[in-house]
């Protein structure tokens, strides 16, 4: 047998033919592994850690995932406004957390946030001293059922939060 006689039957319309339903169902398979592969591609973390986050960097102009911890600072501003001292107890207590959630996400490793401010260096939290004596006001808070905390003591509290939140460009 020639190559061209292989050639002839494999293009002949009979061969053809019986290989119509093969075919057919070889794209339907390719068709639905395709969508699989662009689904689970989309709904990987990969591509919102790079892709996204690069997009967003590039066109805004400030760094992916800054959003959400601004949103919880105004939030933890508004409690501060309601004249309520549980609320300025909450206030201080998120700002704390808002602290401890940047810095974790810019790799400093560690269990608590007391461990954490213990690694970051002073060229990068000027006020470090007045952030750690806010977080032990927030220690009080969370341990003292009868601690009192007033509104100028919050306000100056989340004050020291805000200037390290303005040091980190967190928002």
């Amino acid at each position: 047998m020639d190559i061209q006689t292989i050639i002839s039957y494999i293009t002949s319309p009979e061969l053809q033919e019986k290989l119509f339903l093969v075919r057919i169902v070889f794209i339907g398979f390719t068709a639905f592994f395709f969508v699989a592969v662009v689904y689970y591609f989309f709904k990987t973390e990969w591509v919102r850690e790079v892709i996204l986050r690069d997009f967003a960097q590039f066109f805004f102009k400030r760094a992916y995932g800054l959003k959400k911890p601004a949103r919880q600072w105004d939030r933890v501003k508004r409690r501060l406004e309601t004249g309520v001292e549980s609320e300025w107890k909450l206030s201080v207590m998120e700002a704390d957390d808002i602290l401890d959630d940047i810095l974790a996400k810019m790799g400093y490793v560690a269990e608590t946030l007391e461990e954490r401010l213990k690694l970051v260096p002073v060229t990068i939290l000027p006020n470090l001293d007045e952030i750690q004596k806010v977080h032990k006001i927030r220690d009080n808070i969370v341990h003292d059922p009868d601690f009192r905390l007033t509104m100028e003591q919050a306000r100056a509290a989340l004050e020291v939060y805000e200037r390290a939140f303005s040091d980190l460009e967190a928002f």
